[in-house]
């Protein structure tokens, strides 16, 4: 069994989909609109084949996550790039851009190489070797 696809709700979709096409080099599907719902989504392909749904529906509020509490669901989305250096550069390229690096790279407890970055809705990603 495989995942087929994980689902995110947003804010901004146009932004969501170009952060994510631009630094993980996603391939994006034609924007899905329901006219009757006013309900918008695009598929973003990873390399791989993994997809990941960016949603937007207007009765969906937007909730900024407060990093001084704790939050049920997902916590982070992780994304191999291949190499330690893959993930040092990545992280760099991503600050340039004015984003946000919670946590530089490094080895964690439980052994991978890292760094935890944060999409334009401050979504956690985890950019693993």
């Amino acid at each position: 069994m495989n995942i087929e696809h994980v689902a995110l709700w947003v804010n901004d979709l146009e932004k969501m989909r170009e952060f994510y096409a631009e630094f993980f080099d996603c391939e994006s599907s034609m924007k899905y609109i329901n006219e009757k719902t006013q309900f918008e989504s695009y598929f973003l392909k990873f390399t791989n084949g993994a997809r990941l749904e960016l949603m937007k529906l207007p009765e969906i509020q937007f909730m900024s996550r407060d990093d001084s509490k704790k939050y049920y669901g997902f916590a982070h989305i992780a994304i191999s790039v291949g190499s330690k250096n893959n993930v040092i550069q990545l992280t760099e390229k991503i600050r340039g851009k004015g984003c946000v690096v919670y946590s530089e790279p490094r080895v964690t407890g439980d052994g991978y190489f890292e760094s935890v970055i944060l999409d334009p809705e401050n979504n956690k990603i985890e950019i693993t070797e």
